[in-house]
């Protein structure tokens, strides 16, 4: 047997049976590996990072320090990032990913790069090697970069979105007020943008809102701030801008936009816009105080007329009146919550035999110190507060409570304009109709004239779903407003009540008398109730009732009281009826 049979059975080494070579994996995938001993700075590439750095010459890749020189937009992102990862990684071998750009030259186009890899530590701990492999990554920080714009800027117009455009300002703010320097913010407010998109579409309206970004950023300043603060508004952040240099800046704006129609595809248009601003930090010292303060300066602008502009000031009066607003807000909330919401009983009776008719019931409130707020006191601070609705609420439940501890009565509510389309309000009145069967029927509901012309077709939807549960419509202050007859008899109300500002003097004018008595002529003739308001005299009730009115209330009858007429003993209430409380 020869030595070579008696030999143990060896691996044949076959070009066939070797693996892929790392390296050309690499290449094909447009991938290049390195070994970085940080010891020496020196890197070791494969083959394929002359592929990957065209343009840099071998010498710049053979050390860590030269290949650092490259690197945007830190030279120190690969430093920071093994020195950051040892803090926290202790002895091991501990994987790593960053991104960075590189260029061969200043003038030549940036790559953006991929690395990952770990690195290995010494007996310290420190990092000694790094092992790691790089890759082409352009497309991907392109789209990373078009989506950090994205949520920086309104995709609209390319300016700042909201979020950012406060950042900016907060961050003005704090500059001028470091550097003792002055500042403007103003916010741009487009004039009946609306107008736009219901003539000629929402595209056209874009474009209009494109256009104006455009022509508002051409006249900017360097380091001034541009962005889109809302649908129909841009806020501008002026820096080194005084209050004289505001006006300046707003009528350049104004003029820009409203001198030069806006071309569309669907034609030309032409736009105004109004602006309101505010001095900063002089009167206001953060961002949200800015932003607040320009917008009632634009509220401002706009109530005076389009295309105008409006400056901020301190205003005594407007401070109290809020602060006024804030406790009175406060105590009708609180009012509400305690019960003192209560009800006054005015008596309506029939012109020609006197005999009571219906009660208006009227909202009072309880102060805690005993006195009473009448309906004048509490109403319209209620409606400007936004709190109308649960007063309404409050005082629809007392009426029907009323209406069903005393079977005998019939009463009315007056009703604010917002409640007349409340939702929450048309649930309440269907659950306490249902809760107290025949109520409905001796239930009358005064929606004011203004109410009644806003939008017929919605008064008609509210009259209509009121009349099948059996209530009946009054027309409150009828003659104050422009509704017609044909409207009345559209909207199909049962009473008109004639605006006592008419009837109070038509004992001495002509024309109160002419203009009542076609009233009165007109209402019967369709078929409506009258009732005539603010009657003061007898002179007057007389005539009224010559004239076919079929009902009178006021002075002469006997004013509202927060005691239930129909509680009192028979004898007392003809002296009780010329009494007011």
């Amino acid at each position: 047997m020869s030595p070579a049979d008696s030999a143990p059975d060896q691996p044949i080494a076959s070009t066939e049976s070797r693996g892929p070579d790392p390296a050309e994996i690499l290449s094909a995938l447009g991938q290049a590996a390195f070994v970085w001993e940080l010891a020496t700075d020196a890197m070791v590439w494969t083959g394929a990072a002359a592929d990957l750095f065209q343009d840099i010459p071998a010498e710049t890749l053979s050390t860590g320090t030269a290949f650092a020189s490259l690197l945007e937009p830190s030279r120190a992102v690969r430093a920071d990032a093994l020195l950051n990862a040892a803090a926290a990684a202790g002895p091991n071998c501990v994987p790593y990913r960053i991104e960075y750009g590189v260029r061969a030259a200043t003038s030549a186009p940036i790559v953006w790069i991929e690395e990952s890899g770990c690195w290995h530590a010494g007996a310290d701990g420190r990092p000694v090697r790094v092992e790691g492999v790089v890759r082409i990554n352009n497309e991907r920080h392109a789209r990373d970069q078009q989506l950090l714009k994205l949520s920086q800027h309104d995709p609209l117009t390319g300016e700042l979105n909201r979020i950012n455009l406060v950042a900016a300002l907060a961050e003005a703010i704090e500059e001028a007020s470091r550097f003792r320097n002055s500042l403007c913010f103003m916010l741009i407010g487009i004039d009946h943008l609306s107008r736009i998109n219901d003539s000629f579409g929402f595209d056209v309206a874009d474009e209009v809102i494109c256009t104006i970004a455009q022509r508002v950023r051409a006249r900017l300043r360097a380091g001034d701030e541009l962005g889109r603060f809302s649908g129909n508004k841009f806020g501008v952040v002026l820096k080194a801008c005084t209050i004289d240099d505001a006006h300046v800046a707003a009528e350049r704006f104004l003029a820009a936009i409203r001198d030069e129609i806006v071309p569309t595809r669907s034609g030309p248009v032409s736009i105004t816009a109004s602006i309101g601003a505010i001095s900063s930090p002089r009167h206001a010292r953060t961002a949200d105080e800015a932003i607040n303060r320009a917008q009632e300066a634009l509220a401002a602008a706009k109530h005076r007329r389009c295309g105008a502009f409006s400056m901020w000031r301190p205003n005594v009066e407007r401070d109290a009146q809020r602060r006024v607003n804030i406790r009175v807000t406060d105590e009708i909330v609180t009012a509400l919550n305690e019960r003192r919401i209560v009800l006054a009983y005015e008596p309506v009776v029939d012109a020609a035999t006197r005999a009571p008719a219906f009660h208006e019931c009227l909202v009072r409130m309880r102060q805690n110190d005993g006195q009473v707020l009448l309906a004048p006191d509490i109403v319209p601070v209620a409606e400007r507060l936004g709190l109308i609705r649960l007063v309404d609420h409050r005082v629809l439940e007392l009426v029907v409570a009323e209406l069903a501890a005393a079977p005998q009565m019939t009463l009315s509510l007056n009703i604010s304009p917002d409640t007349t389309m409340d939702g929450d309000w048309w649930a309440g009145i269907e659950s306490l109709m249902l809760a107290h069967p025949g109520v409905a029927e001796r239930l009358i509901v005064e929606i004011t004239e203004t109410v009644a012309i806003q939008d017929i077709e919605e008064v008609r939807g509210f009259v209509t779903r009121l009349k099948k549960f059996g209530s009946k419509i009054a027309i409150d202050d009828f003659g104050a407003g422009y509704t017609s007859f044909r409207n009345l008899r559209s909207l199909g109300v049962d009473i008109v009540k004639i605006d006592g500002a008419f009837v109070q003097n038509i004992a001495r004018s002509a024309d109160d008398r002419a203009f009542v008595q076609t009233l009165i002529d007109l209402a019967r003739r369709l078929g409506i109730k009258t009732v005539a308001e603010w009657v003061q005299d007898e002179e007057s009730a007389l005539m009224l009732r010559d004239w076919g009115c079929d009902y009178i209330q006021g002075r002469l009858i006997g004013l509202a009281s927060q005691h239930r007429p129909w509680d009192r003993p028979a004898a007392a209430e003809p002296a009780a009826a010329g009494t007011a409380s």
